[in-house]
């Protein structure tokens, strides 16, 4: 994209100046000006001062002048300015020429062309137009949506040249399409010469402004209007800050129009919109406090706000009455005459009115107490939710141990969570599942968090719950999800988790993307952080925690593909006293251990079985149920351990890693050897199967012994494509981030 340099100054349609001067344009704390050029918000200069990075002014010293230019590019000079109203900018634009010399050999020439993708900008297709200069010169111009065309220019007789006019003799245009976003405007450099004059050695071609260009046959004389406007020739854009129109914008979090005194206005090039004051408001409708009341009685233009009679001002409006003994027919009181009406029926007019005033404040004080006796009704509803979540239990807990482990850990209000939810919008859903709904929240402070809205639970099992957030907040191991809160005065509790950015596991490897190549040594320690994870669980928290639910989407990745096991909800806290607990069936079917299955009873080896089949899906990339070609359905355990007892379990595996290019010296046989510790995690009696502890240590020791030789041999692209693509292993869109499953309660029968 050719880099822009925008000169920008502020347009405020209907203020004076002392209005203008008295008005906030920018964000508080930020420069509202460059030089002698104001700099209006959604536009800014430095961080945390413009509305998103298309907006971004960077002020700078350039030939000993004080210039905005538009995104700190510094390629190209404009002098213009921008209306809030209209959302349009004005900018210098270099153009394309040709200079020959006087036997016709090109000499000198420049090309030009404009690339707005990504920015909130397109070409105004209304303001502006494709022009051709010189004589015989044949100039074209090309742009996105296949737009192609251009215009001929000739001078057989220099007599036919008239000023003002640009209609092929000298000077040609033609329109350009709407929402035109890239153009390339070239001179056709071997068209003939023949009737070019010598003093007349140079064709031009541009967009530019229609207003800004009046064609002159001086123009044509010698470089004149090269050195005119060697600076660029004007081009008006127009911008938007959103790419939904009104009707849907504001359901979306970054709505720009969320002052009360702003309204939103749909784009006049047909996509996005902007925003606007109220009637009865001006200034700057991007800002909290940016749409001023106007004092129409103290207005300026006594026409815009005609009063002859006796002006107020009020918010957003004015009244205009007539003295008393006047009266007039018109509602804006242009003209008061004498009041005919007889005295008496004035006296009924202000019985009247007393009446109806005396009505008026018996209604606001009903309402008054109706809205407070409502107000009371909710806070003690508020407080019976509280104590029937347990919050009573949780508050004398947390006084009883030790204050410093529950810093990070805050109990929330229910506004907080209505606010940060947008009143738990349905857009804002990252999962479903056989728990709860889990929303994308922001909290104060710009900290984005995942809020658990819980199904109902018993009233008798509240002691369990509040445990549950206990030992949960305690946790405190870098692939697990942190627990930062709860939220207990709602019907149903909510638990508020910290945010994890790229998605699960089960959409980085069943994904949209699924031809995208993942490296074996970032699933290698993908599998050995989570299976540390459920070691400390197991083995490390006070009581032991067990899962009840570990598949691949419920191990979420960050940024750098961090796995984080998340989602509690089917697990279970241990005594110490205890190895194992009879519970009703809960799980994921391809996951759940056949054991569990036929005793009702959980233990740390049913986390281990659920992680082998985890394991499997790592090394195969292949789901729990998959149709073959022959459109069977097969289980992926069951497959494996069929295969792997002939020997021949590489065929199940993803063909990226057990063949091709991407198989390098001694991969094969940690592909083996993984495996092997897959298999025993798959046994079918929990007594043969390893604890998690002894999975981990043995992915660790096959780590450290084999020292990654296949990092030799994968291409560092690869890896570099992988991570530096933050949505190549998601599911397509924000909610891919919490894909939570369905949970089956299943019966012995319906297992499979």
């Amino acid at each position: 994209m050719e880099r822009i340099l925008v000169l920008l100054q502020l347009l405020l349609v209907g203020a004076t100046a002392n209005a203008a001067a008295s008005t906030n344009i920018s964000l508080p704390g930020c420069k509202d000006s460059c030089g002698d050029i104001s700099i209006p918000y959604p536009f800014g200069i430095g961080a945390g001062c413009f509305r998103d990075e298309g907006f971004e002014i960077q002020c700078k010293e350039v030939g000993g002048k004080t210039k905005a230019f538009y995104g700190g590019v510094n390629s190209s000079l404009g002098a213009i300015d921008i209306s809030l109203l209209e959302g349009r900018a004005r900018m210098l634009k270099y153009l394309s020429y040709a200079c020959y010399n006087k036997s016709g050999g090109l000499v000198e020439n420049q090309t030009s062309y404009l690339n707005l993708s990504g920015v909130p900008f397109t070409i105004s297709a209304a303001q502006n137009k494709f022009t051709a200069l010189g004589c015989d010169t044949l100039a074209y111009i090309e742009g996105d949506k296949h737009y192609e065309s251009g215009c001929v220019s000739i001078c057989t007789n220099l007599t036919t040249l008239t000023n003002g006019s640009c209609t092929g003799t000298g000077c040609c245009q033609t329109s350009i399409p709407d929402n035109l976003v890239y153009f390339d405007s070239e001179l056709y450099t071997n068209y003939r010469r023949r009737y070019a004059p010598e003093n007349y050695p140079c064709s031009y071609a541009f967009v530019a402004d229609k207003d800004s260009f009046t064609f002159n046959s001086l123009d044509l004389v010698g470089r004149s209007f090269l050195n005119k406007y060697e600076d660029g020739v004007p081009l008006v854009m127009d911008w938007v800050v959103g790419s939904e129109r009104c009707d849907t914008a504001p359901h979306n979090a970054s709505y720009a129009c969320r002052n009360i005194n702003s309204v939103c206005v749909n784009s006049s090039s047909g996509q996005g919109y902007l925003c606007n004051c109220s009637e009865g408001y001006e200034g700057n409708p991007y800002l909290q406090d940016g749409c001023r009341d106007i004092n129409e009685c103290d207005h300026p233009d006594p026409d815009k706000y005609p009063c002859k009679g006796h002006c107020s001002n009020t918010e957003g409006s004015y009244n205009c009455s007539c003295p008393p003994g006047y009266h007039s027919n018109d509602p804006k009181k242009v003209e008061c005459n004498p009041d005919p009406r007889p005295a008496k029926l004035q006296l009924w007019v202000k019985l009247a009115l007393g009446i109806g005033i005396g009505i008026v404040l018996l209604l606001v004080f009903l309402f008054g107490t109706f809205v407070e006796r409502e107000k009371r009704k909710l806070a003690r509803e508020k407080e019976r939710f509280f104590q029937k979540n347990g919050g009573l239990l949780l508050y004398e807990e947390i006084k009883s141990k030790d204050s410093r482990r529950w810093a990070s850990f805050k109990i929330f209000e229910k506004e907080e969570m209505e606010k940060a939810t947008n009143n738990f919008d349905n857009n804002l859903i990252l999962g479903r599942g056989g728990h709860g709904t889990v929303y994308k929240g922001t909290l104060e402070g710009n900290i984005t968090v995942a809020i658990k809205k819980s199904r109902m639970i018993d009233e008798s099992q509240k002691e369990e719950f509040v445990k549950e957030i206990l030992i949960l907040s305690q946790i405190n191991h870098k692939n697990v999800v942190k627990l930062l809160g709860c939220c207990l005065e709602v019907e149903v509790p909510m638990l508020v988790y910290e945010f994890v950015s790229n998605g699960t596991l089960h959409d980085c490897i069943h994904g949209k993307n699924q031809q995208q190549f993942i490296p074996l040594d970032i699933r290698f320690r993908i599998a050995i952080e989570s299976a540390e994870a459920l070691a400390y669980l197991h083995s490390s928290a006070s009581p032991p925690i067990l899962h009840g639910d570990v598949k691949s989407s419920n191990v979420l990745l960050d940024e750098n593909y961090v796995p984080k096991v998340s989602d509690f909800g089917a697990s279970t806290l241990v005594a110490l006293d205890e190895t194992q607990f009879a519970t009703i069936i809960q799980g994921t079917c391809g996951y759940l251990d056949p054991e569990y299955l036929q005793t009702h009873i959980i233990t740390e080896k049913s986390d281990v079985y659920s992680f082998g089949v985890v394991l499997l899906e790592l090394l195969t990339r292949k789901k729990v149920f998959w149709f073959d070609d022959s459109k069977t359905e097969k289980s992926l355990a069951s497959t494996f351990l069929s295969l792997l007892k002939e020997g021949r379990q590489m065929e199940v595996f993803d063909t990226q890693l057990s063949s091709g290019a991407r198989v390098g010296e001694g991969q094969m046989e940690v592909l083996l050897e993984v495996s092997y510790i897959a298999k025993q995690c798959l046994s079918m009696t929990g007594e043969e199967r390893p604890t998690m502890k002894e999975v981990a240590e043995e992915l660790q020791k096959l780590k450290k012994f084999n020292q990654h030789p296949w990092e030799q041999h994968n291409k560092p692209e690869e890896l570099e494509i992988l991570l530096g693509d933050s949505s190549a292993c998601s599911a397509g869109d924000a909610t891919g981030h919490y894909s939570l499953e369905n949970r089956a309660v299943l019966s012995i029968e319906g297992g499979r």
